[in-house]
């Protein structure tokens, strides 16, 4: 009996036979995510969303692609993700629209992505027989911190028509676990930064354009605060999340538990590439007065409790990491610094 105990425990936790499905691979945290979970031995299938020229977006400079399958769909189509999730121990649920100023002229994309697209990924788990889900939330749905730091018994604030898609989508996929006992995990990263990150966001903003030469740089409020956490240690939070069974049914933050304004770190980013650039507050990028949120400061607790993760990698050098990336000449060149990206 106990030989028969061993060899089904080492069935069950042998990261070699677990087959993971990671939706939103093609961007940003999830490319980063099918790196790390192929270096770890797990097989990846990786879904980019379709278009016609065949892109697969960040999958295009992994340095796995010859041990992962790379799907081409969306989650919008609900016949389509029953389709991919057959035959999975674990999806990891990543694809979002994200942009926040763009939700405030595209409101309705965010629903039909954020929101019909998690249920149509949870139905999917259920009826292919309640696949483990690991849903992406984000620390935008805390709104400006009414306390810090913030756990996850902080209300949740819609201050974006993104949040509120995101408070949705998290409402959604715990539902299934209520309902169905879906064994669903709910992550929350805060403020993730490194390679490969889009234009559309401070840090890759500030890089690109000193590193294109500017003079001064056109932001909006930079007084807020944040929570920045390097996106490999994002990644490991959410394998060590995934690893766990003490983290079903549950609801988890992913920071450092160290809080920056947004200024600072755009300070340290001019002193790491000796620049004197100057940051000038334009209106057009400053967020609604209601919908800015000012303060984000992540209590990391209780993923400390239930897996033993503490983030690796502080500010400084993950800026310098993500500085040697992007000013490689065939990174800089994916970004176009001289135009505003909402």
């Amino acid at each position: 009996m106990g030989l028969l105990k061993i060899y089904l425990d080492f069935i069950k936790y042998n990261k070699i036979m677990d087959r993971i499905l990671v939706t939103g691979a093609d961007g940003f945290i999830g490319s980063h995510l099918v790196e790390m979970l192929c270096a770890s031995g797990y097989k990846v299938k990786a879904l980019s969303q379709y278009n016609s020229f065949n892109n697969w977006g960040w999958l295009e400079e992994v340095n796995c692609k010859d041990q992962i399958k790379v799907l081409s769909g969306d989650i919008r189509d609900p016949n389509y993700c029953k389709l991919i999730t057959k035959d999975v121990d674990i999806i990891f649920h990543l694809a979002a629209l994200i942009a926040i100023p763009y939700s405030y002229i595209a409101p309705d994309s965010y629903v039909d992505t954020n929101i019909k697209g998690t249920l149509n990924i949870c139905q999917a788990a259920k009826e292919n027989g309640n696949i483990r889900l690991i849903h992406t939330s984000t620390s935008e749905v805390y709104g400006t911190a009414q306390y810090v730091p913030i756990d996850e018994n902080h209300p949740l604030q819609a201050q974006s028509p993104y949040s509120a898609t995101k408070i949705a989508a998290d409402a959604m996929a715990m539902s299934f676990y209520n309902t169905f006992d879906l064994p669903v995990t709910i992550v929350r990263p805060f403020n993730t930064y490194g390679p490969r990150q889009s234009a559309r966001a401070v840090i890759p903003t500030i890089i690109t354009q000193i590193a294109n030469g500017m003079d001064s740089i056109k932001l909006g409020d930079i007084s807020p605060t944040r929570d920045f956490n390097y996106v490999k240690d994002t990644c490991r939070g959410f394998i060590r999340i995934m690893e766990s069974d003490k983290t079903i049914g549950e609801i988890i933050n992913i920071g450092s538990n160290f809080e920056i304004s947004i200024e600072d770190t755009l300070n340290i980013i001019k002193n790491l590439m000796g620049s004197n650039v100057e940051f000038i507050s334009e209106n057009l990028r400053v967020r609604p007065s209601n919908s800015e949120v000012f303060r984000l400061w992540c209590d990391n607790s209780k993923i400390h409790k239930l897996t033993g993760f503490k983030p690796e990698i502080d500010i400084e050098e993950g800026l310098q990491r993500t500085i040697n990336w992007i000013t490689k000449p065939n990174n800089l060149k994916h970004y176009k610094s001289e135009i505003y990206n909402v």
